[in-house]
C-alpha cells in the first residue's frame, strides 16, 4: 500500500495539456483554428435550493447556469481578427444605426477541442447558442513590442462534453 503512494501517475495514463487545443467558430465568421491563443474552458454554477424543516435545513439542486469564457486572440494585419470579430459583434448591436440584431442571427456554436500529443481529439466541448458579453482589443504603446491581442468573452447557453 505505501508503495502505492509513491508511485506516481502510471506512465499508460498520459494526461491533457493545456497547449493542446484547438477552437472552430462558425464558417461565416472567418476565425481561423492558429489566431485562439487562450480559451478558457466551460464552468458552471448550479443553484443550491434550501428546504427548511423546523431547527435544520436541507439542500436541493436549482437553476443552473453556464459561467462565462474568455478567448484570447492574436490580431494578425491580415485576415484581420479586429474586423472579423467587429462583423459579429455588429449581428449584435450596430453602433452605426443603433440597430439590435436577432438572437438567430448573432449566436453562433463553437466547438472546444483537446488533443492528444499525436493531433488526435481526445475531448470535444459543444458550446451551443454563444453571444457576445465583451470585447476588449487591447491597447497600443510605444514601451512595448509584445503582439497585438484581443479579449472576447462569451456567454454559452449549453456546453456539452461529448468525448
Amino acid at each position: 500500500m505505501a508503495n502505492e503512494m509513491i508511485r506516481g501517475i502510471p506512465f499508460e495514463y498520459e494526461p491533457k495539456r493545456v497547449n493542446r487545443f484547438f477552437a472552430e467558430f462558425a464558417d461565416e465568421l472567418g476565425i481561423e483554428v492558429w489566431k485562439i491563443q487562450k480559451f478558457k474552458r466551460p464552468s458552471m454554477k448550479i443553484n443550491s435550493v434550501p428546504i427548511q424543516f423546523m431547527n435544520e435545513q436541507n439542500y436541493v439542486a436549482g437553476r443552473y447556469t453556464w459561467d462565462e469564457m474568455q478567448i484570447t486572440f492574436l490580431d494578425p494585419i491580415g485576415p484581420s481578427t479586429s474586423q472579423q470579430l467587429m462583423e459579429w459583434v455588429r449581428l449584435h448591436a450596430e453602433s452605426l444605426t443603433g440597430r439590435m440584431g436577432y438572437a438567430a442571427g448573432y449566436k453562433k456554436n463553437i466547438l472546444l477541442k483537446a488533443l492528444d500529443p499525436t493531433g488526435i481529439e481526445v475531448e470535444k466541448w459543444f458550446l451551443e447558442q454563444c453571444q457576445i458579453v465583451s470585447v476588449d482589443f487591447g491597447e497600443n504603446s510605444y514601451e512595448d513590442d509584445a503582439l497585438t491581442n484581443i479579449q472576447l468573452t462569451i456567454q454559452p447557453w449549453r456546453c456539452i462534453l461529448n468525448l
